[in-house]
């Protein structure tokens, strides 16, 4: 096997090792497979490239270029041209891709559903890595830093994971790096053919001057290098496991937000609000769920994801819990007494296909769930979670709730919470800055109870307080962003969520924050639509008898409940009801007006469009056009790049041979262009010009170079006495059939060389180096033309200057 040979294996083996890394990332590891097969396809191109031979750079390009066609054909084959052209259409499909697959990252937790767009971002990005890796330690034969983009595969994986990436992963993308290094040292040496080598002990064979013939020992460079790469391994595995300070370096096992096998056997310490803000923000409100409901009342219809539960004073995130299958009825809420009015509730909900995460939006607490798919039931939050890469996408399903309608009294005579409830939903960070008690304290002060705490702690966020509703503000949520808030008064429903829920179990209060979806706007058919501005986080408190309660205290969101305002609720329940045939209809997201948009603005037309009968358009406008066409120039400039050589001497060759009219001076023109024609065609194909020669002298060299015999010989000479005709004749006779001449001169240069010269020649012409002779000449002409003006200006403005003086003193 030839050096390069062993090189190219080397590089693809260590970009597969270091890809490695990217398997626990999602659940289903198929994409792999497919990365291997594609990156084993770029470097046979890469090898094939490399034995025409081509330039460098251009071997790089049509490895870019193959590995792009197969990834269209992938990914984007349908709407591609022929199957593996990127159009537009393929480019708008990309585009699409890439949005919901960079979603889905700030969506799911480890490990992630393999999304078609994750796994177009896993593939693409091991090809690039692939790519870079071989142009590097192949292409330009300088292994070492082919290092970099290995390193920075495995952080990749490493960051994703929280950190915690597990050992082998390490050990495989070293080894891969190692094994690349001690190639290209093997390289090197086959390079300086046999070395001088000690007399081994044994039965040594040495030919003349000691040279050693092969003593069975490895090479001493050789030895050294797989020394020096052991102790490396070895030092980087052990020193970072020795330093327990470090929290076990690069193999500190789970971090976190590490989820549990992957089978769905609990819920891993995620915080789903990464994404919040970015929806709140969005420029489009996109309709992610729409339903209907039999509820008298929707303003009390929150659609909640899951709770988070666990302060650590770096986040809330939720807790990890077992997770159980879901059962028909599901459980009583824990804490929710029998003699508290309730009213059962029947909705039927329906996810848009673009709305795909885990987690399953339900009115809480639900007490009976109707959907298909693999689904696991967590009963601590009362949430739904997919399992085994089931979403939301495009589900259908029913829900059952109750809606809880407790009094003033009710919750104002709740008993005192159980001991073990207590303790773990009023627990704080030992550095929750004082100033969250103390404030909670003062905004509290002469409140007889839990309850009438919890009302003036939301009316002070809600009105009271001065604080303003901005989802522009950084969305922090630990102990500092907390304090930072409660001083700054500006922030969104995240900021409110975390504050009050902190607040309230520094007085004792069991707290939690629940993440989900305002009740959103009501259509004329009868349906509720939800966007993706209705995202919402809302504190959850607990009352003994009456279990986790709804409070709302930010401002100009979402509603507060009845049982926090001045009027109570009146006591109405009613009989059950089913959701009509149909409810869930397609969704749509038309802009429409938010049930928290202020009235101010709902009068000045700025809460969106009034829901109109009828259908209504699709949503998502999908990529904008502006996009789609940079992405496509894009694309167009990549692909035409490398064959720009081809085409500018395709366009030289045609002008040159063009028609250039009749005129004795023009037929000399077109002699002299036709000729030019001949030594570039020459120089294509390995033969290069020697200006100082005359025309015949150069015709004999092109026919003895170019190995020319019979009609292209005879027709070099012709050409060659027809530019002399021209050059030195008194009265120069035009000559004529000389675009044929030069089509049989080409034809029998091509015949005299392989294949590999021919497209050499067709790619990469030598003669289109005369581009850069071209503008290196214009740039030179330009700075002269400059050089000879500044004389004549500074003339020009001392003699100004003199005029001034000479005004001044008259």
């Amino acid at each position: 096997m030839s050096g390069r040979a062993r090189m190219t294996l080397c590089a693809l083996a260590a970009t597969l090792m270091a890809s490695a890394a990217l398997i626990p990332l999602v659940t289903d590891a198929g994409w792999f497979v497919t990365a291997a097969v594609l990156l084993a396809v770029q470097a046979g191109v890469g090898a094939l490239a490399r034995r025409v031979p081509l330039a460098r750079a251009l071997t790089m390009a049509v490895q870019l270029i193959v590995s792009m066609l197969l990834v269209t054909l992938l990914f984007a084959g349908t709407k591609a041209v022929a199957g593996v052209l990127p159009g537009p259409d393929a480019v708008e499909e990309f585009g699409r891709l890439l949005t919901t697959g960079a979603a889905d990252i700030n969506r799911y937790a480890i490990p992630a559903p393999a999304s078609e767009g994750i796994r177009l971002m896993l593939i693409g990005g091991v090809l690039l890595i692939g790519l870079a890796v071989d142009t590097l330690a192949v292409t330009f034969r300088s292994a070492a830093p082919a290092g970099l983009p290995l390193l920075a595969l495995y952080s990749v994986a490493a960051g994703l994971s929280g950190g915690g990436a597990s050992w082998l992963y390490f050990l495989l993308a070293a080894s891969g790096y190692l094994l690349l290094l001690l190639a290209e040292g093997r390289d090197r040496l086959a390079q300086w053919g046999r070395v001088f080598g000690g007399a081994a002990q044994g039965a040594p064979r040495q030919g003349s001057a000691g040279l050693d013939q092969g003593s069975g020992a490895p090479l001493a460079p050789i030895r050294t290098g797989r020394r020096i790469g052991a102790l490396t391994l070895s030092v980087a595995v052990l020193v970072p496991a020795l330093l327990p300070a470090l929290n076990g370096g690069l193999f500190g096992g789970a971090g976190p937000g590490r989820g549990g096998s992957g089978g769905g056997g609990t819920i891993s310490a995620v915080n789903p609000v990464v994404s919040l803000q970015e929806s709140l923000n969005q420029p489009i409100d996109r309709e992610v769920l729409r339903y209907k409901t039999t509820a008298q009342q929707t303003q009390d219809m929150y659609l909640r994801l899951l709770a988070l539960d666990e302060f650590d004073g770096t986040a809330w995130k939720s807790s990890e819990r077992k997770l159980k299958e879901v059962t028909s009825p599901l459980p009583r809420p824990a804490g929710l007494g029998p003699d508290v009015p309730t009213t059962e509730v029947a909705t039927n909900i329906s996810a848009a296909g673009s709305y795909s995460q885990i987690w399953l939006p339900m009115p809480f607490p639900a007490s009976q769930v109707d959907i298909e798919g693999r689904w696991r039931y967590e009963p601590e939050g009362r949430t739904l979670i997919g399992d085994g890469g089931q979403t939301t996408s495009g589900v259908r399903y029913s829900v059952r709730s109750l809606a809880v309608q407790p009094t003033k009294d009710d919750l104002a005579s709740a008993p005192p919470a159980p001991s073990g409830l207590r303790k773990e939903y009023t627990k704080v960070p030992v550095d929750l800055p004082p100033v969250v008690k103390q404030t909670a304290l003062q905004v509290t002060k002469g409140a007889g109870n839990d309850y009438e705490r919890a009302v003036l702690l939301q009316n002070w966020f809600a009105s009271e307080g001065g604080f303003t509703y901005d989802t522009q503000v950084q969305s922090g949520t630990g102990s500092r962003a907390i304090a930072r808030f409660l001083q700054q008064k500006e922030g969104f429903c995240v900021h409110f969520a975390f504050s009050m829920a902190a607040m309230a179990r520094t007085l004792g209060i069991p707290a939690r924050v629940a993440v989900g979806f305002t009740p959103g706007t009501a259509k004329s058919d009868g349906t509720m639509s939800v966007g993706l501005r209705d995202a919402h986080a809302w504190p959850e408190l607990y009352f003994e008898g009456l279990g986790w309660t709804r409070f709302e205290p930010t401002p100009t969101r979402g509603s507060a409940p009845a049982y926090t305002r001045q009027e109570t609720p009146t006591d109405s329940p009613s009989d059950p009801a089913r959701p009509t045939t149909g409810a869930t209809t397609a969704p749509t997201a038309a802009p429409k007006p938010s049930d928290s948009c202020p009235a101010a603005e709902r009068k000045q037309g700025n809460c969106g469009q009034n829901a109109q009968a009828g259908p209504v358009g699709p949503t998502d406008t999908g990529t904008p056009t502006g996009t789609v066409v940079g992405i496509a120039l894009g694309v167009l400039a990549l692909v035409l790049l490398p064959l720009l050589p081809l085409l500018w001497r395709t366009r030289v060759r045609a002008r040159r041979l063009g028609s250039g009219g009749r005129t004795p001076s023009d037929a000399a023109v077109r002699t002299l262009a036709a000729w030019r024609e001949i030594t570039d065609s020459a120089w294509d194909l390995g033969i290069a010009p020697d200006d100082s020669q005359t025309p015949r002298k150069t015709a004999a060299r092109i026919v003895r170079l170019g190995s020319l015999a019979g009609p292209p010989a005879e027709a070099v000479h012709r050409a060659a006495g027809a530019v002399e005709q021209v050059l030195y004749a008194p009265v120069p006779q035009a000559s004529s059939g000389l675009v044929d001449e030069v089509h049989r001169v080409r034809a029998g240069l091509r015949e005299a060389v392989n294949r590999r010269t021919r497209l050499r020649a067709l790619l990469l012409p030598r003669s289109a180096v005369r581009v850069a002779w071209a503008l290196s000449g214009r740039w030179s002409a330009l700075v002269g033309r400059l050089s000879a003006r500044r004389p004549r200006l500074d003339g020009w403005r001392a003699a100004a200057v003199r005029r001034r003086v000479v005004r001044q003193r008259g």
